[in-house]
């Protein structure tokens, strides 16, 4: 059977190169980088060597990458030392982000009886900048949280903007950057904002490790307690093969960026023009100009398809989703699509169709046949 992956916004594929790095360091170098022997010396001068290469791609200090288990980790550690360490008082977030901030905030809230206080969402699912600004008009401590590309929609937020928006009102920047780093250039020498982060497996490295980026003399201070390792901010031993690959993966990403950027949007376009030809009632939930990898659809099929869909696609060997993967198992919409669409735009299928380099125009032909099966 012929198999179709749409679903790059959910995870990617390593890439061979990559593959054979993490390889390498398992066989060759599998020291603990805290011992001072040999073995150990060498794990330390990879993850370092790794630190340098990744900083150097966002034009910060290798002093300001810390190394966490992926997004969701680094989430929840920024959110909740901003609170316990740096006291803010208030956070200001939307209700399309994903879970591990609103979860996270949702829990702030109750534990510490923060302000919290959210960015309304426009149709397109756009944020209204305006109105962030009227928000932050208060004299409280706080922290902004909006994250670059959502992960469902692929709305962009524009991160120098808000950075500035921020800075005139004193208030701290923290973005999930999850969807983007990898796949866009962030210069955060021109950016004024405070933390950002990121996960491999987005971006064709591997699962369970990723890094958050905490601007020099932040405050910040450390969720979880050990050893030293991190500058003493995050314990627990590094996973020297995970980081190396994690580094090269992002080192290819930007070295083929313009290449990969160009074709992906090619095939995006591609996909529209079929939709057009063949489901021309089919609407896009966003802007057809959102994040170039991402699109979300709405399909002028009969409510009681919705069910079925994501199923009737995978026995034809296509994986897509109907929003972020981490809520797969959820029979509720979309709560991201909940703040967009009306009640009964609801109740029809959508799709999240999200691609990488690896996809063909074919993969697409096979998602429009598919389809008109359906």
């Amino acid at each position: 059977m012929k198999k179709v992956y749409l679903d790059n916004a959910s995870t990617t594929a390593i890439r061979p190169e990559v593959i054979q790095e993490i390889t390498k360091i398992m066989v060759e170098d599998f020291g603990n980088p805290s011992s001072t022997h040999s073995f150990g010396r060498n794990g330390k001068t990879i993850v370092e060597l790794s630190r340098k290469s990744i900083a150097k791609h966002f034009k910060c200090t290798a002093q300001e990458i810390i190394f966490t288990s992926g997004g969701t980790e680094a989430d929840n550690w920024i959110l909740r030392s901003a609170v316990e360490d740096l006291k803010v008082e208030r956070i200001i977030t939307s209700k399309i982000e994903h879970h591990a901030v609103l979860y996270t905030v949702l829990a702030l809230q109750e534990e510490y009886n923060i302000q919290v206080d959210y960015v309304k969402v426009n149709a397109d699912g756009s944020l209204d900048l305006t109105h962030l600004s009227n928000l932050l008009s208060d004299e409280k401590k706080t922290l902004v949280s909006l994250m670059h590309v959502n992960n469902e929609t692929g709305t962009i937020l524009d991160l120098e903007r808000v950075s500035l928006i921020c800075r005139q009102y004193n208030a701290l920047f923290h973005s999930d950057t999850v969807q983007s780093v990898g796949k866009t250039e962030i210069d955060l020498q021109k950016t004024p904002i405070d933390f950002i982060l990121a996960s491999a497996h987005k971006f064709h490295g591997p699962k369970g490790i990723g890094f958050a980026f905490v601007r020099k003399n932040s405050g910040l201070q450390p969720l979880l307690f050990g050893g030293e390792q991190e500058k003493g901010l995050r314990a627990g031993t590094e996973a020297v093969h995970q980081i190396a690959g994690m580094a090269k993966a992002l080192s290819i990403s930007y070295e083929k960026l313009d290449e990969e950027r160009n074709y992906i949007l090619e095939l995006k376009k591609y996909l529209i023009d079929q939709l057009e030809s063949h489901f021309p009632d089919f609407r896009i939930n966003g802007k057809k100009d959102d994040f170039y990898n991402i699109i979300n659809i709405i399909l002028p099929f009969s409510s009681d398809k919705t069910s079925m869909l994501l199923f009737s696609l995978d026995m034809k060997g296509i994986a897509v989703s109907r929003g972020s993967a981490c809520q797969s198992g959820s029979i509720k919409p979309s709560h991201v699509l909940k703040e967009m669409l009306s009640e009964e735009d609801l109740k029809l299928p959508n799709l999240r169709i999200s691609f990488s380099h690896y996809n063909t125009k074919e993969d697409v032909d096979w998602l429009i046949e598919s389809l008109k099966n359906i």
